[in-house]
């Protein structure tokens, strides 16, 4: 496995992927198709209060259940001949161009300011320096001016029941990272208090510098401080926004709402020839600032956040992009040669796990599909199915969140899904579980609570049991709406991925229909796709998951 990995990406064709892509996800057993393992990374922070519910005690509780790697695994990892092959790619390719589709400009000006004293990228969703093509950009037109480039990210943490330790511990270390990794490379890193639109003129302005670069995501808050940012930046600062997160820039993948993944799969493979590159270095910066960043005390500062801390940060995941490519190395070494066959199965470790990193921007997925696509022989069609969800399925949540305002509202499904939901609204439940009730995991159903508990103390759940889970809430819950809400305001809150486009879609998907199709009518659900309990016993051993995860004092 390594030595092919050793060998150079000259040889390297998109056309391969698209095939595998289009042809490789077709089997009828694929016609369930999970809510991705939540590749997601969307690093910011919604303030959107849910209404909380004392579940302090379940994760307070909660030990830990670590992955535990096997013999192989371990061996394998030890190496970290990933980190070396990824940095020779970087330097192979130093003169590779910045496809200027990637970008879009948000002000009416596009021309640097003359007489400036730098170029600031501000950071967002895509936090790493690598891999970065917002970076990379910025890089290339400070170079251009001979200016200085720095980098600042806005930490303003909203008093909100989703503001956990567990997400804020994730994110700090990963700026840490990238900060250390900035004072290597000469480029200014800059942490910011407070909103992005009340410091960042102000920044703008006392540095002197001359544009503004930031990254791309699609939910609305972000958009909001991006409309903020254009009316209060100086007129002559040019504003741009360059899409690190997707493979496919979303504006470029389609210029509107898409159905399902059959409506934009042929779209984005399409134009994976143009965009699914290598990434140039971005390397140590020529032009030095004659006023530099001032230092944090990155542990002073995380212990002085006022955030709920009952939600821990988990054992599991160690932050960063280094941490990153290590999961991903494993993956590659040991799981994905397993991923088609038992990716369904709770029971087994054959997940990428990397949707944290993803979510956070740690690791690029660009990265992920260019390194997956090259893990050689014996992967079978491992590597078909995963591609299609780190790619198809995950663009697909952006499109629907950038394109569909009411993307986290029964509002925002098709008229379908509203009309049948609204005429089964007052069907007799089975059962009624209040907010509470569910988030202690106290429901007559063993696998719903070993789930949930699941989630509460690691900070995950598997993607088959994702959609079981929030099909579940609509069948207890008074009416599709506050199925919704609890859904969304329970994953926010606990997954470690949460607050991100995949969770918002698979929420949709699994309680408004959201890409996908009407089903046989029934009570509650209407034409809702439906799942129970005996159909997971078909595809996995339950009673071995229920005695892992489902405390025996709920």
């Amino acid at each position: 496995m390594i030595c092919i990995w050793r060998s150079s990406l000259s040889s390297f064709s998109p056309r391969r992927l698209l095939k595998l892509i289009v042809d490789g996800n077709r089997r009828p057993s694929q016609s369930l198709v999970p809510l991705t393992e939540a590749y997601t990374c969307e690093p910011t922070m919604s303030g959107k209060k849910r209404k909380a519910t004392s579940a302090a005690k379940v994760a307070k509780s909660a030990k830990q259940q670590k992955l535990v790697p096997t013999k192989e695994e371990k061996q394998q990892k030890a190496g970290g001949w990933l980190q070396d092959l990824v940095t020779q790619q970087r330097s192979e390719n130093k003169e590779m161009k910045f496809n200027k589709k990637r970008c879009r400009f948000i002000s009416d000006t596009e021309k640097i300011k003359q007489g400036s004293e730098g170029v600031l990228y501000w950071m967002l969703r895509d936090q790493r320096v690598q891999d970065n093509w917002a970076l990379i950009y910025a890089q290339g037109l400070a170079v251009k001016e001979n200016l200085p480039l720095h980098i600042c990210y806005c930490l303003d943490v909203p008093k909100s029941e989703l503001s956990t330790l567990r997400h804020y511990n994730f994110m700090l270390k990963g700026l840490e990272e990238i900060a250390k990794e900035c004072k290597t490379l000469d480029v200014q890193f800059h942490l910011l208090h407070g909103s992005a639109e009340e410091v960042v003129p102000g920044f703008v302005s006392d540095r002197s510098l001359g544009a503004v670069v930031t990254d791309f995501s699609p939910l609305r808050e972000p958009l909001q401080w991006l409309e903020d940012m254009k009316k209060t930046l100086p007129e002559d600062i040019p504003l741009i926004q360059v899409d690190s997160h997707n493979i496919v820039p979303c504006w470029v993948a389609s210029p509107k709402l898409e159905y399902a993944a059959r409506t934009i799969r042929g779209k984005i493979t399409k134009l994976l020839p143009e965009f699914l590159t290598e990434f140039p270095l971005v390397e140590k910066h020529p032009h030095t600032a004659t006023r530099t960043a001032k230092p944090v005390d990155w542990d002073k500062l995380l212990a002085s956040l006022q955030v709920d801390r009952t939600v821990g940060e988990p054992e599991w995941a160690k932050p960063g992009t280094k941490a990153g490519l290590a999961m991903l190395e494993s993956f590659i070494d040991v799981r994905l040669k397993v991923f088609d066959n038992l990716r369904n199965d709770p029971n087994a470790n054959a997940l990428s796990q990397l949707s944290p990193w993803i979510r956070f921007g740690h690791l690029s997925a660009q990265r992920v599909a260019l390194q997956v696509n090259h893990s050689g022989k014996g992967t079978g069609h491992s590597i078909n199915s995963f591609i299609e969800e780190l790619v198809v399925r995950r663009e697909l949540t952006d499109n629907f969140c950038f394109y569909n305002k009411k993307y986290d509202s029964v509002e925002g499904a098709y008229e379908w899904a509203q009309k049948t939901l609204k005429v089964h609204a007052k069907d007799k439940r089975p059962y009624l579980y209040t907010r509470e009730q569910l988030e202690k995991a106290k429901t007559h159903d063993k696998l719903w609570n070993a789930a949930q508990y699941q989630m509460v103390s690691e900070g995950k759940m598997h993607g088959f049991l994702r959609m079981y889970w929030a099909k579940k809430i609509l069948e207890w819950t008074t009416s599709p709406e506050e199925a919704l809400s609890t859904a969304l305001y329970l994953n926010d809150r606990y997954e470690l991925d949460g607050q991100d486009p995949n969770g918002f879609v698979g929420c949709m998907w699994s309680i408004c229909g959201i890409h996908d199709q009407g089903w046989a009518e029934r009570d509650v659900f209407g034409k809702i796709r439906y799942m129970n309990y005996k159909g997971c016993t078909r595809k996995f051993d339950v009673a071995q998951f229920e005695q892992k995860y489902c405390p025996k004092n709920l």
